[in-house]
């Protein structure tokens, strides 16, 4: 029996150990000064000049529109091929979500449909760095700021990523990150809010914590504005610290297992690789595939031990948000065919291989 090949692979070691050992001693575990060491440390990785650590990368979406004034009565465009969590997010708001088609070429937000669902109610747009590739954010500012828009990066798949010379997430009004177990690093649920305006970090700080910029007693404290209870604790904090001393060997090891699957497919009849520039700084969280028999491929590679991930069902399709397929044509047609291959930072040279001969495996019997 060959060993089991997983999708992806949270791993942990002593220093989270180390570092949670230190919040217990302190009896401290709420939101504190690991906080803060883990917000600042996350803001000079992507060169940001400001960080704020909440509990998850939805909820780094909300507070980022809530931030920017985003409610009741404004439209916010997101691609219609991406995780539920951003549509949910802006319905946190009080506003609603509006869906644009996909590029075919990258799964991320398509410019033409973009600037064709623009309208005088539209105030922000998520444009989602798929899988650690950056989506056109140059150009998507551009347009934005012609009409009045604000930016607001979904890079909960792209942390360390980078386009342009710049860092996914930095670009944009605000960049939000996630830190759940299928990350390059994790905290067991997390998320980042990145910006370089002051006025948003103190306005995210306040919505963070019951309306207040600075840490509370609990008693005295005045309140501004209407916040909430998101604040990020020290454990988490800890833990977090403790996964920043692999994120270099891991970061290597992506790039690594993208490079193989590229090389071992590449000219391979009935797959193709979604490329990630890595050369130019993107950093692949997973390897992601067009394959026209993709159910049949993950079938088949799930009787060999091989774990694979089918990428989500378009927005419009799910009940909350059902529209009809005609304005969605690139989402519809290429949910069906993607699959994400196993992309775990756990892998080996051996493991890439084993998978990539597996699958050319299927396809040559299936094509005779």
């Amino acid at each position: 029996m060959i060993k089991k090949i997983p999708w992806w692979q949270p791993q942990t070691g002593s220093k989270e150990k180390e570092y949670i050992e230190k919040v217990l001693l302190s009896n401290y575990p709420n939101e504190g000064e690991l906080t803060y060491l883990f917000e600042k440390k996350i803001a000079k990785l992507v060169h940001a000049k400001y960080a704020v650590a909440v509990p998850s990368g939805t909820i780094a979406l909300f507070l980022a529109l809530k931030a920017l004034g985003i409610g009741r009565g404004d439209e916010v465009i997101v691609p219609d091929l991406c995780f539920i969590a951003a549509p949910n997010a802006v319905d946190l708001t009080g506003a609603k979500p509006v869906f644009c088609d996909i590029d075919p070429n990258t799964l991320n937000i398509d410019l033409e449909s973009f600037n064709k669902v623009i309208n005088k109610n539209t105030k922000a747009v998520i444009p989602v760095h798929v899988s650690g590739r950056g989506a056109d954010i140059i150009s998507i500012v551009k347009i934005a700021n012609s009409n009045n828009i604000y930016v607001v990066e979904d890079a909960c798949e792209a942390f360390m990523s980078k386009h342009k010379g710049k860092f996914l997430g930095t670009i944009g009004d605000a960049g939000c990150f996630s830190f759940s177990p299928a990350k390059t690093i994790t905290t067991g649920q997390g998320g980042v809010v990145v910006t370089d305006n002051l006025q948003l970090y103190n306005t995210l700080k306040e919505l963070k914590d019951q309306g207040r910029l600075a840490r509370g007693t609990g008693g005295d404290d005045l309140h501004k504005i209407i916040g909430y209870n998101f604040k990020f604790t020290n454990l988490q904090a800890a833990f977090g610290l403790g996964q920043l001393t692999y994120l270099k060997k891991r970061i290597g090891r992506l790039r690594s297992n993208h490079r193989l699957y590229t090389k071992n497919l590449r000219g391979v009849e009935g797959i193709s690789i979604f490329e990630a520039k890595i050369q130019e700084g993107e950093l692949p969280l997973w390897t992601d595939a067009f394959v026209e028999k993709r159910d049949k491929l993950d079938q088949y590679l799930r009787a060999n031990n091989i774990d694979c991930r089918r990428f989500w069902f378009p927005i419009h399709t799910q009940k909350p948000y059902r529209q009809t397929d005609r304005n969605f044509p690139n989402s519809t047609r290429l949910s069906p065919k993607v699959l994400w291959l196993p992309s775990a930072f756990t892998l080996t040279d051996s493991d890439i291989n084993y998978v990539c001969k597996c699958i050319k495996s299927f396809l040559q019997n299936s094509n005779e």
